[in-house]
């Protein structure tokens, strides 16, 4: 579609007040005077590609949504901004999101590219009412991975990769440097569906939690333009509600109840509590429990959490509340693990580590083989693939030289099958 220098600028100051920004921040961003933005805005000044494109980053939009047939001066950017006004404030963090909106653009449009369709409407959804209290979250959370694990057919058996779970869902994932307060964050776009992001400086274990926290709001709260998870956000209903989700998923009840009896420790009952996130911040609900018959130590702590791929902390906590640990054990057990006991315990069984650097960088290696093979197929430029490299990699464009790499010659252009 044709439009006009004139209906660009109306586009282009309808996608700036969505998302809070004045001209004067725009104007600094770009490097130009406030006047100048008000002139491209009101049609009169001609926009550049390289201003466009940096304008389209900071709205969190593709350039081609300001040529588009029909134009939303609302986007997920703009929710969130709206939803998190301190976030909007903070340059770091304004900075990160951005950043994932735009990484979430680009693999969406590598993924077209070379033919992976992704439909947003087979997605699995749960239609549920918000909680009306921090029991009710829980109760909600609980009850949702206990029924996604029946869907998925995976019993009591520890989810090896929830990134796996996600991306069946024709859910994007990515790792993406966060602030320290986000742990990671959803996005919903109506046509690309859902993004998943979480924070890459993050251990993997935490990684893993923070994902199947994530998988939560993918399957409750798609009704939405996105979700920030953040740590001082923990007692939110909503968020109780997700980390209830993912400590069920990743540990579910009667699975502790199994390899707890495998080692020799007896447990009675199954009960419905609070499950918080892996540290000590824990949001506390009480509900009455039966004890475990064996007193449990930290090799046994140790063990669980090699056998359901998760922390220690989370463990700890997900047995106390579970009420196989009482709150005395659970501070006994809190400080042989700050005394590094847990770790020494680690090696004296010969655990293997996981390989934090391999899956931090999981997804910058598909990522970039997803953009090679579109630029062999001709759906992208060299240049475009080396300003991938550079985008993915954090580098300048200058920085990337693949001339060691690929041809010279422009590959051939390859039909894609609709």
């Amino acid at each position: 579609m044709t439009i006009s220098q004139s209906q660009l600028g109306v586009r282009l100051r309808q996608a700036r007040e969505s998302t809070g920004m004045t001209q004067d921040e725009v104007g600094r961003e770009l490097g130009i005077s406030r006047s100048a933005v008000t002139l491209i805005e009101s049609g009169t000044r001609a926009v550049s590609s390289l201003e466009l494109d940096r304008l389209a980053f900071l709205y969190g939009r593709d350039i081609r949504d300001f040529f588009a047939a029909e134009f939303g001066s609302e986007n997920a950017l703009s929710g969130l901004f709206r939803r998190n006004r301190d976030i909007a404030d903070d340059p770091k963090s304004t900075s990160a999101l951005r950043r994932c909106m735009a990484v979430g653009r680009e693999l969406t449009n590598l993924e077209r590219l070379i033919g992976i369709d992704r439909d947003p409407a087979s997605a699995v959804r749960y239609n549920l009412s918000a909680p009306r209290s921090k029991f009710d979250a829980i109760r909600q959370g609980t009850a949702i991975a206990e029924q996604e694990r029946r869907r998925l057919g995976i019993g009591n058996a520890p989810v090896v990769d929830v990134t796996e779970l996600l991306e069946k869902h024709g859910v994007r994932t990515a790792l993406v440097d966060l602030p320290e307060d986000i742990s990671g964050l959803t996005v919903f776009d109506v046509e690309a569906g859902a993004l998943v992001v979480t924070n890459r400086d993050d251990h993997l274990l935490r990684r893993n939690f923070s994902f199947a926290h994530e998988y939560a709001h993918v399957l409750l709260d798609w009704d939405s333009t996105g979700r920030i998870s953040r740590g001082s956000e923990r007692t939110d209903s909503i968020e109780v509600r997700a980390n209830a989700f993912a400590a069920n998923l990743l540990m579910p009840e009667d699975g502790v109840h199994e390899v707890l009896r495998a080692l020799g420790k007896g447990t009675q009952g199954r009960l419905l509590a609070e499950t918080p996130v892996d540290d000590d911040r824990a949001v506390g609900i009480e509900a009455r429990g039966i004890p475990a018959v064996s007193k449990i130590q930290m090799h046994d702590v140790v063990l669980l959490a090699h056998h359901f791929g998760v922390s220690r902390q989370v463990v700890l906590y997900r047995l106390r509340n579970v009420k196989l640990v009482s709150d005395r054990e659970l501070q006994e057990l809190l400080s042989e693990e700050q005394a590094g006991h847990g770790r020494q315990l680690e090696q004296l069984l010969d655990l293997p580590e996981p390989d934090h650097a391999r899956e931090r960088n999981r997804f910058r290696h598909r990522f970039l083989s997803l953009a090679l093979e579109a630029y062999r197929r001709g759906a992208i430029s060299r240049g475009k693939l080396e300003e991938l490299f550079a985008t993915i990699l954090e580098k300048k464009r200058e920085e990337v030289d693949l001339a060691n790499y690929i041809a010279n010659e422009p590959p051939t252009p390859v039909e894609i099958p609709s």
